[in-house]
């Protein structure tokens, strides 16, 4: 490793490597149709960077449906697990990225609130060869604000969190990355995300190379 480049560098899967929040809101007005409610960008905005259940019981408050929280959770793993199999949609920037990171021997780690079954197709598209590991939503007890699962990729790592660069799209996920002590990089996607003490704030993983990541964790 040389010296000042960070030790592991974490990324965040929906909005900051792919463009899938719009896919996310496709999947998440066909089930709320299918509830009897309508759903809006105002609704999803409310559950960027959370976890799958959590939307779920916030559209079952909505609609006050009788339907199983298990056949509603399905129905939306179904419909995002169906569009990634034939499309996976890259945010400007990430396949650079990636690229750079992966030559100069960094560690890298796909860590998502997502559950492991829509992570694999993600990997497929692009390229496992990129991540020394990766975390699913499913995979932990407590999902994003919780630094749970960037703490859980860090130690698999052997790494120090202060010396690990995350890079997020969400309120909730860079809450988490904050609170497991990793230096954070903030891509805002659906929500804006104002500057921090200690967090840095680009417009897009274009603005991101080696050397800032290596400035930040230096």
């Amino acid at each position: 490793m040389t010296p000042g480049l960070p030790q592991a560098v974490l990324f965040d899967m929906d909005g900051l490597l792919i463009d899938s929040e719009r896919v996310w809101l496709e999947v998440e007005s066909e089930v709320m149709a299918w509830l009897g409610g309508e759903w809006s960008t105002a609704h999803q905005e409310r559950l960027v960077g959370g976890s799958l259940y959590l939307a779920v019981d916030y559209m079952l408050e909505l609609t006050g449906a009788d339907a199983p929280r298990e056949e509603v959770g399905r129905r939306m793993l179904d419909g995002m697990a169906e569009r990634l199999s034939t499309c996976v949609p890259m945010m400007p920037g990430a396949k650079d990225l990636l690229a750079e990171v992966r030559a100069a021997g960094i560690a890298a780690a796909l860590v998502s609130s997502s559950h492991r079954r829509l992570i694999e197709p993600v990997l497929d598209a692009v390229g496992r060869e990129h991540f020394a590991l990766s975390v699913a939503g499913d995979e932990v007890t407590r999902t994003k604000p919780d630094p749970e699962p960037y703490l859980t990729a860090v130690a698999r790592l052997g790494a120090d969190p202060a010396r690990c660069v995350v890079l997020e799209d969400s309120p909730n996920g860079v809450a988490a990355a904050e609170a497991a002590g990793c230096v954070t990089v903030a891509v805002p996607g659906v929500l804006p995300i104002p500057p921090a003490p200690g967090r840095t704030v680009v417009a897009s993983l274009r603005q991101v190379n080696l050397a800032m990541l290596a400035s930040l964790a230096g």
